[in-house]
């Protein structure tokens, strides 16, 4: 299968030729035609698999089509809505690398900046406008944004939209659409209010589901390595003398433990910067740009933030902590591994956080190989003394308090697959294996990835 092979018109094929992609990805060789044909699309896919692509390709081919067929003022035909500001940038990018020879234009907006270069990119007229929730709202109270005129719908991310706690705003957008459009659904998760908010957007829709749900690309060397809170930092340290560490991207569960993590990286003479909410937008671009030309070697980065992230050849995702949902877990590794390229997942796990690696691995239905050939390694007391402690917090929540496990498993054991100090030492990266692992770049099909 190639992208000639999907009846797309030059403009776009010179386009991608130009880019180097040849070989569309599952999601991008199911959606196209299907959205060429102008079938509504619910689309489940895991980040990394080329979504971004699979829609923005069909709609630039839809729009070029009908070019020419209004008089005046280019009027929006296609929105596509987005959770973060990284995204809809990176959206923003595949379109103007796509629709280069189409003739198209389009714009992006987000908050965070000053809104008068998004309101005059709106004043001169564009067929395609990237937006996030917030944004869109205020410009279209403020009557820059028009949509009677709208054709194409895109929700994306639309399980981030509900995390990110955006149901009402994408409700309150749906209501000024008009009722005649073609709409689409991406998701990578599929939970019932998931499947509830596409029902009230979609209309027969086909679906496409190129993975399973939650699922981690075979790609992606993962392991972990059970450590104390206090030794991450030298322990990550430590992991970066390894020349095979060639670009890192570092998660953190808060915005103060992203600045910290950067900070004294930094001060051991690595290249770091960080990048969560609370920086300004042109000091996150400014990172993120530093991160994709190699000026910064390594970038760490709340949950939120990363999501939009798309970096060719990323060689390592580092779960400095684990974070509390499994399939938190999925969207972080996914940064790696991407478009059939190989790639290296490392994870913290304090012995507090053992209930979080029991969750993942449930999710994912795989034990994550385990590295205890490391200078600050977990002790058999410091497990016994976590699963008192999470022995007593439960007791206190029967008690009418609030247990802080919740609902997931607390036995400091309970990694998934046995004993902690045994199991999978030796699998895929136990006993000596260096962190840069065996990643290999191959022969890679160069094939478009975008979130």
């Amino acid at each position: 299968m190639t992208f000639e092979n999907l009846n797309l018109i030059e403009p776009i094929l010179k386009a991608l030729k130009t880019e180097g992609y040849t070989t569309p990805t599952p999601i991008q060789a199911k959606s196209i035609p299907l959205i060429l044909q102008k079938r509504d699309l619910l689309g489940c896919a895991q980040t990394g698999t080329g979504k971004t692509a699979a829609f923005s390709i069909p709609i630039l081919q839809l729009l070029h089509e009908k070019q020419g067929s209004d008089k005046g003022q280019r009027k929006i035909k296609a929105l596509i809505l987005t959770p973060t500001r990284e995204l809809a940038l990176q959206i923003a990018d595949s379109i103007e690398a796509y629709g280069k020879h189409t003739g198209l234009k389009h714009t992006v907006i987000f908050g965070g900046v000053p809104q008068k270069k998004q309101t005059d990119a709106l004043r001169a007229g564009v067929d395609i406008l990237v937006a996030t929730p917030g944004r869109l709202l205020d410009l279209m109270a403020q009557k820059y944004v028009h949509l009677q005129h709208l054709e194409l719908f895109v929700l994306d991310e639309a399980d981030r939209m509900l995390d990110m706690g955006f149901v009402n705003d994408v409700k309150k957008v749906l209501k000024v659409l008009p009722e005649k459009k073609q709409s689409l659904f991406f998701s990578a998760t599929m939970a019932p209010e998931i499947m509830k908010l596409a029902d009230t957007i979609l209309v027969d829709p086909a679906k496409v589901e190129v993975t399973p749900v939650s699922s981690t690309a075979n790609t992606i060397q993962q392991s972990v390595y059970y450590v104390k809170g206090p030794d991450k930092r030298k322990l990550l340290l430590h992991l970066l003398k390894d020349d095979a560490m060639e670009s890192v991207l570092v998660f953190t569960r808060t915005k103060r433990g992203a600045d910290r993590v950067a900070k004294d990286i930094a001060k051991a003479g690595v290249t770091a910067e960080a990048i969560h909410g609370n920086k300004a937008q042109n000091a996150r671009v400014r990172a993120l740009d530093n991160f994709k030309s190699r000026k910064t070697r390594v970038l760490v980065a709340t949950d939120i933030a990363a999501r939009g992230i798309d970096v060719d050849d990323l060689s390592h995702v580092v779960n400095y902590e684990l974070p509390n949902e499994p399939e938190t877990y999925v969207h972080r590794i996914g940064r790696t591994g991407r478009a059939g390229a190989s790639g290296i997942a490392l994870s913290f796990c304090g012995a507090d956080e053992v209930p979080y690696l029991a969750s993942i691995q449930k999710l994912i239905s795989k034990n994550v190989p385990v590295i205890d050939n490391h200078p600050f390694p977990l002790t058999a007391k410091d497990f016994a003394e976590a699963a008192s402690t999470v022995k007593e917090q439960k007791k206190q929540g029967s008690r009418g308090g609030r247990s802080r496990w919740g609902n997931k498993p607390a036995a400091a054991s309970s990694t998934g697959g046995g004993n902690f100090s045994t199991q999978n030492r030796g699998n895929n990266g136990g006993g000596g294996q260096r962190a840069g692992g065996n990643r290999s770049n191959g022969n890679r099909n160069r094939s478009h990835q975008s979130s």
